[in-house]
């Protein structure tokens, strides 16, 4: 008998998963890269609309292999071709607006293409779901044809290819009106728990990376235990506290609104949240290279706007799955991010003093409401 490649049961990541994953670690550092080269306005528009772009190829097949028996042999041949063009495309990134434009869209295009084609086959045989697959695919196209314009003309891409992040977002709330998807909770929540892993594992890899080899000063241990103590506060902020809560929701939800649930949370705001680590390593590989000096202004807003786009894109997703909005989680929030302005000129350490000191204080302030609301 045929083994079928789709399953009705709820799954744990697989060793394949976790494959096609790494692939994203080195995207996410191309993308530092990216920014760290032209810390500005311009630089950091650039980061936003190409790590969106791999965003999207990346959470396409977690959406794909949401349904999919991921131990199917034909399953992890797909995924292995998926992971070889995922690499050729993370090669690119940092050049993305230049020489390597067209490299960029075609392994982009490729991989979407990849994983459309293995979300139609996982969908063959269930009316709905193919009916479902078949309306986001053509949604798609008008992302993908915006893509590989931008490929086509070059350093001029950047009109063409925030055109297709805007298509993407219309297409897959458009497509996300039909019924059809289907979404295994345990499963989704946790593929994208570890790319969040991944992004605030980046974090910690440029902070050693710049204090290898480095004189050892005070100064120099001051910004590295500081930069693990603050990637250590945004793991406590998600996963202790914000993930149950998430898990819980999507959970509860019945088929039709744990969809809409899962493309909100998950596949839009949780971008605002990786990319806010993103930034952070930016103001972290800052740091570590001048840990004697004032962080540059460019540096400082890294820092404050990836504390703020991460704390406050999971404040957003915990909203919009029905959690209160945390007050004390915005105020502690903004006084982190004036505290980051208010220490700009002085040297890089107070900065992340501030950042650190923050995230311990919205830690234990919300682990007091969570040991009052289980009391109550």
């Amino acid at each position: 008998m045929k083994r079928p490649i789709t399953t009705t049961e709820d799954q744990s990541t697989t060793f394949i998963e976790l494959f096609f994953d790494l692939v994203f670690v080195y995207a996410v550092t191309q993308t530092v890269s990216l920014v760290h080269e032209e810390l500005s306005w311009a630089g950091v528009a650039h980061a936003v609309i190409v790590f969106w772009l791999v965003w999207w190829a990346w959470t396409q097949l977690t959406w794909a292999l949401n349904s999919a028996d991921t131990t199917h042999p034909g399953v992890e041949a797909v995924m292995l071709v998926a992971t070889a063009i995922a690499f050729l495309m993370a090669v690119t990134v940092p050049d993305a607006f230049g020489d390597a434009g067209g490299w960029f869209a075609a392994t982009y295009i490729a991989v979407r293409v990849v994983g459309l084609a293995l979300y139609g086959r996982v969908a063959w045989d269930d009316v709905a779901k193919r009916a479902a697959v078949r309306r986001f695919a053509l949604l798609s196209a008008g992302g993908l044809a915006a893509v590989a314009s931008g490929g086509v003309v070059g350093g001029d891409a950047r009109g063409w290819w925030a055109a297709a992040v805007l298509l993407d977002v219309v297409a897959v709330e458009a497509a996300g009106a039909a019924e059809g998807w289907d979404v295994r909770p345990d499963h989704f929540s946790e593929r994208h728990g570890l790319f969040v892993i991944i992004a605030l594992g980046e974090s910690l890899i440029v902070a050693g990376a710049g204090l290898t080899g480095a004189h050892r000063t005070t100064q120099t241990v001051a910004v590295g235990i500081l930069a693990v103590a603050v990637t250590c506060g945004l793991w406590w902020s998600y996963f202790v506290t914000a993930k149950p809560l998430l898990d819980d929701a999507i959970r509860r939800r019945d088929q039709a609104d744990r969809t809409h649930l899962a493309r909100d949370v998950y596949s839009i705001l949780h971008f605002l949240v990786v990319f806010g680590v993103v930034l952070l390593a930016v103001a972290v590989e800052e740091a570590v290279a001048h840990p004697h000096e004032a962080l540059p202004a460019g540096g400082s807003l890294a820092l404050a706007g990836g504390v703020v786009l991460f704390v406050g894109g999971t404040a957003a997703a915990l909203r919009r799955s029905g959690n209160a909005l945390s007050g004390r989680r915005l105020v502690i929030l903004g006084a982190v991010a004036a505290g980051v302005w208010l220490t700009h000129g002085a040297p890089v350490t107070w900065s992340l003093l501030v950042v650190a000191l923050g995230l311990l204080l919205l830690g234990a302030a919300e682990r007091a409401t969570g040991k009052a609301s289980r009391r109550a």
